[in-house]
């Protein structure tokens, strides 16, 4: 098995994310801390609209506006702090070190480009065309993809399949920490479980930091060795899984038990 990457822990300390409009600016992430330890499974979990999004876009400033901004604090990957590098040197650590899974994978992917070179093109960019097909064959076998489906293109696959295909373009590079936003998001529950236990074994196999948002508590009991609660641009409670569930003390992080324990 290939692995291209150094372990590296991911470190948000004390960050703000700010929307500015004309003369104004609302603060939509404040002061948020947290670290993806290496080789670890962390989860960030809150409600839609919390900032969890924010928080992952920042770290390799890839907003999903131009009005947002970082207005404070530091992210940093092992000694490298992201937040300091000018913009062509940031691109180097996209996807090679730090690698993100948006929501939505029928959106995420090119309708009109095979599976197999959408899985190549981060092992081309970073590496080099050089043993890439490999690669992708490689990755799609770790991810449950059978080699058949390299010339397919995205109609052709299932919900989950397009997933997978999302998860091997992500670890293809061989990245340090792997960000996966709501990756069940639409899928149905066996399907959910399946990508969760994917993404966990991937985890562990590689050394990868994981972080994992969702706005289920429920999804991160098992998957996760932390959890992050997120409400309303903070967070409000953090702890390890077992502990948080077993004795959560905010009176949102109850809230999001209770809801998780009825499911």
């Amino acid at each position: 098995m290939v692995t291209w990457h150094e372990p590296a822990d991911l470190r948000i300390e004390d960050l703000t994310v700010e929307l500015r409009r004309g003369s104004g600016a609302q603060a939509v992430v404040r002061g948020v801390s947290l670290t993806v330890p290496a080789g670890r499974s962390v989860g960030l979990v809150g409600e839609s609209g919390a900032g969890k999004t924010m928080t992952a876009c920042a770290v390799l400033r890839l907003f999903p506006t131009d009005a947002a901004v970082i207005a404070a604090g530091r992210i940093l990957l092992g000694d490298v702090d992201l937040t300091a590098l000018p913009e062509p040197a940031l691109a180097r650590y996209r996807g090679r070190r730090v690698a993100m899974i948006f929501q939505e994978p029928g959106a995420a992917l090119n309708p009109v480009l095979p599976v197999g070179e959408q899985i190549m093109e981060g092992v081309v960019v970073h590496h080099g065309k050089r043993g890439a097909r490999e690669r992708a064959l490689e990755v799609m076998r770790q991810v449950g993809l059978p080699a058949d489906l390299f010339g397919r293109y995205p109609h052709h696959l299932s919900g989950g399949q397009r997933q997978r295909v999302l998860i091997a373009a992500a670890i293809a590079p061989g990245p340090s920490v792997l960000i996966a936003d709501e990756p069940t998001s639409g899928l149905d529950v066996t399907v959910q479980a399946q990508i969760l236990d994917l993404l966990r074994r991937l985890q562990r196999d590689l050394g990868m930091g994981l972080l994992l948002i969702t706005h289920s508590l429920g999804l991160v009991a098992h998957w996760t060795d932390h959890v992050y609660v997120m409400r309303d641009g903070t967070i409000v409670e953090s702890g390890p899984t077992a502990d948080l569930f077993a004795a959560p003390q905010h009176p949102y992080t109850q809230a999001l038990v209770r809801q998780a324990l009825r499911l």
